[in-house]
């Protein structure tokens, strides 16, 4: 019996260190360092952008700060420094190979999306010189093909020409192609040096899926124009638009079947080589090589038959050289610059979604890492020099980047091939393809659809989130039946919605203690094994932020929770005295937030409540404590984790058992 006063003094000392040590670990929470501010945000950015990841840090060494920070930010602008160290003759050999099998492929297909885009071949052409050779040596990817693509060739027509008709003024029309250009290229590269690579994620997958597949659809039903050999088309984009012009030029219309029978025949033909090239993977450079084939041949034929005379639609004007300078025809005061600019934001998002999307998939099959914000400073930089060359728009096409790492490429290196290849067909092939037949360019970029329009990945999208597909079918009909541009702004109307949607119905989850375990607390709906502990009640906020628009309702859901839980109890010992609000998952918060916390905590406290924090975020500790709400809440109840506050709570409970108001 006279043990019991030493016990008792020996459980008092173990209290003691018990306390001491969540109070250690509460200053350390307290004490947290402020965030960085706004200015060295960017700043920080910036750095990590251009610079290589392990040379972010410098010390203040003289010597590292001075030739090692020049060269690691050469390194990081110019990845070509790295790696071109290291390259071998065998791997130009790969290079080579890809490159030259890449431009026959790129040729035909650019001519088409420059008359896709309304522009003169040429402009195609060029636009596979110049980005291809800026990419090579800012660009991280290995596999990614720069060009132009159709999706992009659409967009410009079909927003462009709701300002200037290119048919009436084909000038003006080609300087605001350019000026759209360079604006896409800058909004680029803002978006990476400033590490904004998120902003590329509201255009979501779903909304690519039915964007893509809606554009395909337009941008094939687009190509009746020189399939069938009409002369005057619609400008507009939408399906009931271009189906009325088809039907309406039968009437109007002198139409000769040779065009449709061309294009049929080569389509056939484009499609079969194909088929050949799926089925044995060692025929890769036959599918790669029919379009060329296809172009010469119909050029060829109609060379020899003079079938022009007879009807058939043949390209005619053809400048060839050196990219000109466009310098000049940049418009900047003109009276339509900010509707350019939104053409240049858009021409941005979707240029970089897809050569992101591309390149990251084609990187994770080789096994290294793509830095989404590195290649938006580099095909940034790309379009802005290729905007004061004569050239549109440009991006990673994934038909040609598909060729390219069929083909075997081992570094960007075959971009340069390609560009120089697609160089010297300027200087010397360009007058050959004169009576190259539009019905031919047609079916080239018939034969590239196919690939942007994936069912498979739509009904895959229904049976796992419905209302991501939601977004999907918007994107899809709304390019289909109204615009390109609709269509974009349905499917990020309806992710917006849904973001905020998600925001203000923001969750709250009862957590209880595992069994056999001593800190680990999870969701007792998710796991009905859990256990609470008498007298307090855990709840988590599930959102990342606690803002204006979530906060009255997270307050008004856990004083639901804080009723039910009193309710459910038969006696009034056993109800409960503290409410620790575990805000692990709270990355934010705002003036809004932090006056609710404050409302939640005077409502507790007239009911008798003690609230406990458990687990702030740095963010939110900042702005708490700017705010002085510590000092209102009592900076004794904030705690680094549940289970220190749920021991802070039994002690108090122990030192004084019938206290109810803690």
């Amino acid at each position: 019996m006279c043990s019991l006063p030493n016990e008792s003094f020996s459980i008092e000392l173990q209290q003691l260190d018990a306390d001491d040590g969540r109070n250690q670990r509460t200053q350390w929470l307290l004490n947290s360092p402020a965030p960085p501010s706004f200015c060295n945000e960017i700043i920080n950015s910036v750095t990590e952008t251009v610079l290589p990841q392990k040379n972010n840090n410098f010390s203040s060494n003289s010597k590292q700060y001075g030739g090692g920070a020049v060269s690691s930010f050469l390194q990081g602008l110019f990845p070509i420094l790295s790696w071109g160290r290291n390259y071998k003759v065998k791997m130009f050999k790969h290079d080579l190979l890809a490159g030259l099998t890449l431009a026959s492929l790129c040729i035909p297909q650019s001519i088409g999306y420059a008359n896709l885009a309304n522009l003169e071949p040429q402009y195609g052409l060029y636009t596979s010189v110049v980005p291809p050779l800026i990419y090579a040596v800012m660009g991280s990817s290995r596999e990614l093909a720069i060009g132009p693509v159709a999706v992009v060739s659409l967009l410009l027509s079909a927003m462009i020409t709701e300002i200037v008709d290119p048919a009436v003024d084909p000038i003006a029309y080609t300087s605001l192609v350019f000026t759209v250009t360079f604006f896409a290229g800058t909004f680029q590269a803002a978006f990476g040096l400033l590490r904004l690579g998120f902003l590329v994620d509201f255009l979501s997958h779903a909304a690519i899926v039915g964007f893509m597949g809606g554009a395909a659809i337009v941008i094939g039903l687009q190509q009746l124009k020189g399939f069938i050999g009409i002369s005057h088309f619609t400008t507009k984009t939408d399906v009931v638009s271009v189906l009325k012009a088809v039907f309406t030029s039968f009437h109007n219309e002198t139409l000769s079947p040779l065009n449709f029978v061309l294009g049929c025949s080569f389509l056939i033909f484009i499609l079969a080589t194909r088929f050949i090239g799926k089925r044995n993977k060692k025929l890769f450079w036959l599918p790669a090589i029919a379009p060329l084939l296809s172009v010469l041949l119909s050029t060829l034929m109609v060379y020899l038959t003079k079938a022009d005379r007879h009807g058939v639609k043949i390209v005619k004007h053809f400048k060839g050289g050196l990219n000109p300078s466009s310098v000049h025809q940049l418009q900047f005061n003109g009276p339509h610059l900010g509707e350019v600019a939104k053409i240049g934001l858009i021409c941005a998002l979707v240029a970089l979604t897809e050569a992101i999307a591309v390149g990251r998939s084609f990187a994770s099959m080789k096994g290294y890492h793509l830095d989404g914000n590195k290649e938006m400073v580099a095909m940034g930089f790309m379009n802005i020099v290729g905007s004061l060359s004569s050239c549109y728009t440009a991006t990673g096409s994934f038909s040609r980047t598909a060729v390219n790492f069929s083909a075997g490429c081992e570094t960007v290196v075959s971009n340069i091939v390609m560009a120089i290849t697609v160089f010297i067909s300027l200087e010397l092939l360009t007058k050959l393809l004169y009576y190259t037949p539009l019905a031919i360019l047609a079916s080239v970029i018939l034969s590239a659809l196919p690939g942007l329009i994936d069912i498979n990945e739509a009904y895959h999208i229904w049976k796992v989130d419905k209302m991501d597909f939601l977004v999907c079918i918007g994107a899809f009909f709304g390019v289909l039946f109204v615009s390109v541009e609709i269509g974009l702004l349905v499917a990020v109307s309806i992710s917006f919605a849904r973001i905020i949607v998600d925001t203000i119905r923001a969750s709250t989850e009862v957590q209880g203690r595992l069994p056999g375990t001593t800190d680990t607390f999870c969701d007792i709906t998710q796991y009905p094994g859990a256990t609470g502990t008498s007298g307090i009640l855990i709840i988590r906020i599930n959102s990342g932020s606690l803002c204006f628009a979530n906060a009255t309702s997270i307050r008004e859901r856990m004083l639901k929770l804080v009723t039910e839980a009193n309710g459910s109890e038969e006696n009034t010992k056993e109800n409960v005295h503290f409410l620790v609000l575990d805000m692990s998952n709270v990355m934010s918060v705002d003036t809004s937030g932090i006056a609710v916390l404050e409302e939640l905590h005077r409502e507790l406290v007239s009911r008798s409540i003690q609230l406990a924090i458990a687990n702030p975020r740095l963010r939110v500790i900042n702005k708490m404590k700017t705010a002085k709400c510590f000092d209102k809440l009592g900076k004794g109840w904030i705690f680094l984790t549940i289970g220190d506050a749920i021991d802070a709570c039994l002690s108090l409970k122990i030192a004084d058992p019938n206290s109810t108001n803690c």
